[in-house]
């Protein structure tokens, strides 16, 4: 699993959770004017170890 962390087209931020396989499981279903909000968000459903890797597009 990893996220993908983006800005959307009115320039505020957002992320999605994806499979293994590429397949989305999740997404912000909002979008964050700053970008430690929509890291603290990611935060919140990142499993318990903390190793899911975040991706910046």
């Amino acid at each position: 699993m990893y996220f993908v962390l983006y800005r959307d087209h009115a320039n505020q931020w957002r992320w999605t959770l994806y499979a293994a396989n590429n397949r989305k499981v999740a997404d912000s279903g909002e979008s964050y004017w700053n970008k430690n909000d929509a890291l603290h968000g990611i935060g919140l459903v990142m499993s318990t170890n903390g190793t899911t890797p975040v991706h910046e597009r």
